[in-house]
């Protein structure tokens, strides 16, 4: 049986068993940014265990794209070195919602197995929790395994928990014995080893408790059925193959890494470990970006960068050239992509993504194997077998080698690291970035802002009202708190509540106006610290402020409606994106503030203008809706299962603050934003660029800003209509006209130079010496710049026919040379050298071909006698 024959013969299987055939859910799961990526069948089905999400059907099957690289589940150190361990894998799964129980799993498990894909009934065990008498039973009884083949085991191995309470239960493992070649010695056993003999295929969770917070067991109304089954490990038993990866999955992968290293598999031990991980780390690469990751520092694209990275050095052992990836990436989309279509779907964005990730690291890896070569070697000389931290830390953070690399080449030399030296730099490293607190100020923190780390935070009124009254609770100057503040003096104060957003979230802070009896003081911003203790910056316009004072706190109002116009279309926008690029677009930093908005965002190339112009016809679009823009606190799980957006890498509270607009956006945010998207106005995209590897950034301007900036586009385009005598509607045409009458004059011009540098050539040709029997021609002549130099030399040169042409010529403040040899004099007279003994004349240097060479220097002044050096240069060589 193919591997496509397994899959669809499992499904096909549990159809025929009453159970909906359910497609694979995304690597990114969906309402969950604590996962890092689906690693398991009953993802998509957790809340359905959980009774959260109803679901018409009560039994289900799947085939779920899988990764495990990174956060608890984590392979992707011993991919390569083992037969089984996959960062991506596909995993078979058959799901009871209440539905059948143990006797309707274990019996339709046995007759797949034993009937369906033909395993010998005679090699097949049982593992059952210890406790679980029933289980036991029931594969004696349905199975006919006899008890010497079921095997109790402990909470360890054989009891499930979806966590520290919940939904839980035992667990009843399949595992076939593939022979005492396989056995790691003569106690091998199951449960005593982790040896490939008795190898583990399908578990199957019996889901029949939910456990309390005091760890009581209490039964379940209605018990359920989790299973999973590795596809992998099944095709390898069925193909009869002792490796994963010499199943149909993964040897035509690894017959593309042969012929791109014109290497077989199978020979070199170490080479074996690179085929084998680079076949695996480009399908996890390809499924991922496909659904939507991209390489980048943080959260998922980080884990992914790891993966490709780690394929890259293994790329290395095998002396394949940048960039072999991409193609490698192509074959696991020609053999999935009809089982999957998401990828032929990103084939595109696959190619330049992985591409643009390969260049990029080339010389990082290059540079980082050179210096880790070279440390190995000092440590063999020395006889020492542990690399120390510092240096692994040293590589890391200088030049950007990953340790996972550092760690890959020592495990090949059977050395090791000292891993708590490293964490040691790693967490002096960490110290020293976190001194002092770090705000939305973007700078270090004074010290005296440490007095207020244990202050109640601010009570935020701003959502509601954007005038409050309050008390002054501290006043802070330059070099400390103080009681009191006058006139003209620079102030930053604490009140108990404000309605003041402070400087967070991208979002700018607030200005405005602090006054009380006696004093008026002016804000001109707003910061919001760490502990959620506001601080309002800003000078005291009359009179003397004191600490205790009683404060009326008020809003500049149309600032602040023109910073929530600019938030709330960010949000649009965002949404935007991913519609018109794709679901991979995601947040990587923006800027809120009244004059405009900046949004940062993951993405692989440049927008076009076309795209461009559609996205912003889509954004007033969505704008003129005039929707409501709705906003809620609720619970973080609420939240996300409501769709939500997160951000994998944000730490949430409990409570989190829903900003939605109905049926087209919902994110987490603490800003401030409009009642209704036709608050906004009009909205503009002003720019669109690059500012890191995967990040494009745009600028957009909204509201009143939006109305400005067109008219002063307008301005603008009809003082360029004046100065060229027309209107705006015939603008383009008389630009053109312009353009194209320069276009005309500048050759006519080029044409006058040549005729005028032919003449002068004429008239020079009388300078011409013989110089040991060879026509030699220096000159100083006027060049605008060498190209013209060279042109000049060239015509010298043709009237020559054969000789030697030295040319010298001022260009701004630097001296420009030039020295031309017909072909038949090269040898005896290389230009290169030539023009090597004349560059110190002019404090310069050069170089060049036989027949051409150049040089430049400081020295304008003695252009002359550079070039009358030239005889005597040639005379020389010609007496040699």
């Amino acid at each position: 049986m193919t591997s496509r024959d397994i899959r669809e013969a499992f499904l096909r299987f549990f159809e025929k068993h009453g159970h909906t055939r359910v497609a694979s859910s995304s690597l990114i799961p969906q309402g969950d940014p604590t996962l890092l990526f689906a690693n398991a069948g009953m993802n998509q089905f957790k809340k359905v265990f959980l009774g959260e999400e109803p679901r018409p059907y009560t039994r289900a099957a799947s085939c779920q794209k899988c990764v495990r690289a990174g956060g608890k589940h984590n392979d992707l150190e011993n991919v390569g070195f083992t037969a089984r361990h996959h960062t991506f894998f596909e995993m078979l799964g058959n799901f009871s919602f209440g539905d059948y129980f143990k006797e309707g799993a274990i019996e339709m498990a046995w007759e797949l197995l034993t009937r369906d894909y033909k395993l010998p009934a005679d090699r097949l065990w049982a593992t059952v929790y210890h406790e679980d008498e029933e289980a036991a039973r029931l594969w004696e009884k349905i199975a006919g395994i006899p008890p010497d083949r079921i095997v109790g085991l402990g909470e360890k191995d054989n009891f499930w928990a979806m966590g520290d309470t919940g939904p839980c239960g035992p667990c009843s493992e399949i595992l076939i014995d593939q022979g005492e070649a396989m056995a790691c010695g003569p106690d091998c056993g199951i449960g005593k080893c982790e040896c490939d003999r008795y190898l583990e295929i399908w578990n199957n969770v019996f889901m029949q408790f939910n456990r309390s917070a005091d760890g009581k067991l209490n039964p379940l109304p209605k018990p359920s059925i989790d299973t999973g089954m590795g596809l992998e490990r099944l095709t390898a038993v069925i193909q009869g193959v002792k490796s994963n990866f010499d199943t149909d999955l993964l040897r035509p992968v690894i017959g593309r890494v042969e012929e791109l290293a014109g290497k077989a598999y199978g020979g070199n031990a170490q080479e074996n470990v690179a085929f084998r991980v680079i076949a695996d780390h480009a399908r996890a690469t390809t499924f991922l970006i496909a659904d939507g990751v991209l390489p980048s520092n943080e959260g998922r694209g980080y884990v992914l960068r790891r993966i490709m990275r780690r394929a890259l050095r293994f790329g290395r052992i095998l002396n394949l050239k940048t960039p072999f990836l991409p193609k490698v990436s192509e074959k696991v989309v020609e053999m999935m992509g009809e089982v999957y279509p998401e990828l032929v779907a990103a084939r595109p964005v696959l190619a330049q993504v992985v591409t643009n990730e390969e260049e990029r690291f080339a010389d990082t890896l290059d540079h980082g194997l050179k210096l880790l070569a070279e440390e190995l070697g000092a440590m063999k000389a020395k006889k020492k077998e542990v690399l120390p931290g510092e240096v692994a830390f040293k590589l890391y953070d200088t030049y950007g080698f990953p340790l996972d690399l550092v760690q890959d080449a020592l495990k090949e030399e059977g050395l090791s690291l000292d891993y708590e030296g490293y964490e040691a730099q790693m967490r002096r490293q960490k110290e020293a970035s976190r001194q002092a607190w770090r705000g939305g100020m973007g700078e270090e923190i004074p010290a005296v802002y440490q007095e207020l780390a244990g202050w109640e935070a601010t009570k935020f009124l701003g959502y509601e009202t954007l005038q409050a009254d309050s008390t002054i609770l501290a006043l802070i100057h330059h070099d400390g708190q103080g009681e009191q503040a006058k006139a003209g003096e620079e102030v930053e104060i604490v009140t108990a509540a404000t309605p003041f957003y402070g400087e967070t979230g991208g979002q700018v802070g607030d200005t405005g106006w602090i006054t009380g009896p006696g004093y008026k003081l002016r804000v001109t911003n707003t910061q919001r610290l760490p502990n959620d203790l506001f601080v309002h910056q800003g000078k005291v316009e009359e009179g003397v402020v004191r600490v205790n004072d009683p404060a009326h706190l008020a809003v500049d109002a149309e600032r602040r409606r023109q910073i929530a116009r600019h938030h709330t279309a960010t949000h649009i926008l965002q949404a935007i994106l991913q519609k018109h690029l794709g679901s991979h677009v995601k947040q990587s930093g923006s800027l809120v503030a009244p004059d405009r908005l900046r949004f940062d965002f993951s993405h692989f190339q440049a927008i076009s203008a076309e795209e461009l112009a559609r996205m912003e016809h889509d954004l007033n679009a969505r704008v003129a809706e005039n929707q409501p823009v709705e906003t809620k606190v609720m619970p973080l799980a609420q939240a996300l299962e409501s769709g939500t957006m997160a951000l994998f890498e944000e730490k949430y509270g409990d409570e989190v603050r829903v900003v939605a607009i109905p049926g087209f956006s919902r994110e987490l945010c603490g800003g401030t934003h409009v009642k209704r998207t036709g608050d906004i106005g009009f909205c503009r995209i002003t720019s669109e660029a690059s500012v890191a590897a995967g990040i494009r950034r745009l600028e957009a301007v909204c509201g009143p800003a939006a109305i400005d900036l067109m008219q002063e586009m307008g301005r603008e385009l009809d003082q360029a209509a004046g100065l060229l005598k027309g209107g705006r509607g015939d603008l383009l045409s008389r630009l053109e006209k312009l353009l194209k009458r320069q276009k005309d004059l500048e050759k006519e011009v080029e044409t006058l130079k040549s005729r005028l540098a032919t003449a002068q050539a004429k008239d020079l040709m009388e300078e011409v010496r013989d110089v040991g029997g060879v026509q030699v021609l220096a000159l100083e002549v006027q060049a605008a710049d060498p190209k013209s130099l060279r042109e000049y030399a060239v015509k010298f040169l043709d009237r020559l026919k054969s000789g030697i042409v030295v040319l010298g010529s001022a260009a701004g403040e630097k001296a420009m040379l030039i020295a031309l040899v017909s072909k038949d004099l090269t040898k005896r007279f290389p230009a290169g050298e030539i023009i090597k003994e004349l560059a110190p004349t002019v404090g310069g240097s050069g170089g060049g071909k036989p027949d051409m060479a150049q040089a430049g220097g400081p020295e304008k002044g003695k252009i002359g006698a550079a070039v009358q050096q030239a005889y005597e240069v040639v005379g020389k060589k010609a007496k040699q």
